[in-house]
């Protein structure tokens, strides 16, 4: 199945008196770019989350946010409570040796002093372990069906501009066979003019070899050629955005070939109306994973 690389996806998962989400974003890159945004506490799990979406994501500059909502107090800091009863006493017995009988920032004081209050290492329970890991894989389902969805639109889209300028290029053969009559008359009327008997024979040669010269047979077998293969590879294969776009880029070096040899105001026009159809499919392309 075609894939864009533009993308969303989001999951939330209810979690005791916790609310985790995850949303998922994606626009097109040549590369995997990847950025992930989530909380300290959960900052272990950067390298698994990474691994889980580096294959669904495979291509783009994509951004993994995952956001906790709590309604409960949380706190990781603690005090010392021996410690602080401790300094206290020191401080009190230290006041009255020397005659001092107040000191009104005492707590403030005791608090600052080395190992009261300590800072707890967070952990990570199981459950939640499992509910994040299980949230991004919901996210990235979501994100991979809005890819597909906008994959299948831009495919449709796609094929119908090679149709297009399949059908230019059906549209350039009776201006192609008019046009050699029109330069074998513009010869022989020039020719008229010098007042000079050619050799007939030689006459033929020189413009059949010109006419030859001004040929694009060769040139709309190989576009056509081209546009059965695109239709091939975006019905039949994944993971084709760079394929597609190598198959756009010879398909405009057939367009400017006959471009270059048309000598034809109608044929050039519709080369016009090609390269500009290819000029879409090009941007389009670009978006295909």
């Amino acid at each position: 199945m075609i894939k864009s690389m533009t993308g969303f996806g989001k999951s939330v998962t209810a979690l005791n008196n916790k609310k985790i989400t995850v949303e998922i974003r994606s626009l097109n890159s040549k590369q995997l770019d990847l950025s992930l945004k989530l909380p300290g506490k959960y900052r272990t799990l950067e390298y698994e989350i990474r691994t889980i979406a580096s294959k669904e994501i495979v291509r783009g500059k994509a951004e993994i946010a995952i956001s906790v909502e709590t309604t409960a107090v949380e706190s990781t800091t603690s005090i010392n409570k021996e410690l602080f009863t401790a300094y206290y006493r020191q401080i009190v017995e230290a006041q009255e040796a020397v005659g001092i009988t107040t000191c009104p920032n005492l707590t403030e004081v005791i608090m600052r002093m080395p190992d009261v209050v300590s800072q707890e290492a967070a952990t990570i329970s199981e459950e939640e372990h499992s509910a994040i890991i299980n949230g991004v894989h919901s996210a990235l389902e979501e994100f991979n069906s809005f890819r597909q969805q906008e994959g299948a639109a831009l495919i449709a889209d796609l094929l119908s501009r090679v149709d297009l300028i399949e059908g230019y290029k059906n549209a350039v053969v009776p201006f192609e066979e008019s046009r050699i009559e029109t330069i074998r008359t513009r010869i022989n009327e020039n020719l008229a003019k010098l007042n000079v008997e050619p050799d007939t024979n030689r006459l033929e040669q020189e413009i059949i070899y010109y006419l030859e010269k001004l040929d694009i047979t060769e040139e709309k077998v190989r576009l056509k050629n081209h546009c059965d293969y695109f239709r091939n590879t975006a019905g039949e294969e994944e993971q084709v955005g760079r394929k597609l776009g190598f198959i756009a880029q010879e398909m405009g070096r057939e367009i400017n070939t006959m471009g270059s040899k048309a000598n034809n105001a109608d044929i050039q026009i519709l080369v016009v109306k090609m390269k500009d159809e290819l000029e879409k499919i090009k941007e389009q392309v670009l978006n295909i994973l």
